[in-house]
Parts: structure tokens; C-alpha cells; sequence
């Protein structure tokens, strides 16, 4: 069986070197996002892997994989601004921003390991185009969830439906290196 523990750590390591290159570039300019505009990014880029997926057409450079990257950084994001909130600090504390996406890549890692335990790792045997289809209906979940202004009777908050975007997104990437 594949050691899917190192293979998450290498995908994470892709992600997480373009996040830090990003910060260089702009900062952390997504401090000023609410979970609203951070889920609405994800959207669009899930958007887009299910253009990708259903059409021979490409108009803009950026592939599958490049979106599915940008879906773990953003869901990171989105954990990193439920915990610390909105802000007009745009040059946040690189050494604590990296510290904070580190936490919740490892957070996410734990997740995905007692995950993999009780599924079987069943989503090996899943195809791409229906993992990209789960993280969809996540992103739709969040949008609810903030449209009822995070209240839920019996379901997750924000938080899980970020960390299984996360998740999902990395299974593609995996998928697709292999």
C-alpha cells in the first residue's frame, strides 16, 4: 500500500512552497478576507477544475493541478482567518503566518490519517472528477453555513468543511502525480 502519510507531506510541501513565494510577493494581503470572500475563492477554483473536467477548451494557463494548490492554500487561509480574524494587516508576521499553516497542514494530516483508518483509504479508488464533485458540495455546505451566519443544528462548522476541502484536494493531487 502507498505510504500516503509521505505522499500527503510532499503535496504540502508543493503547496506550502507557493504560499510562502506568494507572501514574498504580496504579503498577506488575504488578511482583509472574511471566510465569505475565502470561501468564494475556493468556489471559483472547484468552479474551474469542473470546466476542466467537462470541456476540451482551456482559455487561461493554469491546470488542475494549479487549482487544486490553490484549494489546499486557500482552505489553510480560511483556518488561519476563523482563528485569528479579519485584518487590515497586510505584512502579517511571516515566521508566525508559516507557523500558523503549518499547524493546520499537520491538523489536517491527523485528520486525514484517522480518516484513512475507518475509510480504508476507499478514496484511492475514486476517480478525480468525483473527488473535485465532493469538494464542490463542501464549498457549497460552507456557503450555507455562512448564509445562516455559521449557526448549524447537527452539522460541522466552517472549520471541517475547510479541512475536507483541504483533504480532497490533496487525494487529487496525489492522484494526479501518480
Amino acid at each position: 500500500m502507498p505510504d500516503t502519510s509521505a505522499q500527503f507531506d510532499k503535496v504540502i510541501a508543493i503547496c506550502r512552497d507557493l504560499f510562502q513565494k506568494k507572501m514574498k510577493d504580496y504579503g498577506t494581503a488575504w488578511r482583509v478576507l472574511r471566510p465569505s470572500s475565502i470561501t468564494d475563492q475556493i468556489y471559483i477554483k472547484v468552479s474551474r477544475i469542473r470546466t476542466l473536467q467537462t470541456t476540451d477548451v482551456k482559455m487561461v494557463e493554469e491546470s488542475e493541478e494549479d487549482e487544486f494548490i490553490a484549494i489546499v492554500n486557500y482552505s489553510i487561509i480560511g483556518l488561519i482567518q476563523l482563528k485569528k480574524g479579519l485584518s487590515d494587516e497586510i505584512n502579517a508576521d511571516p515566521d508566525e503566518t508559516m507557523r500558523l499553516y503549518d499547524f493546520y497542514a499537520q491538523k489536517a494530516k491527523e485528520l486525514m490519517e484517522r480518516k484513512n483508518h475507518d475509510y480504508g483509504e476507499a478514496w484511492r479508488e475514486m476517480r478525480i472528477s468525483s473527488i473535485t464533485d465532493l469538494i464542490y458540495q463542501k464549498v457549497l455546505r460552507a456557503k450555507q453555513i455562512e448564509d445562516n451566519q455559521g449557526k448549524t443544528l447537527v452539522s460541522e462548522g466552517l472549520d471541517a468543511n475547510y479541512f475536507d476541502m483541504l483533504n480532497y484536494a490533496v487525494f487529487c493531487l496525489i492522484k494526479i502525480k501518480n
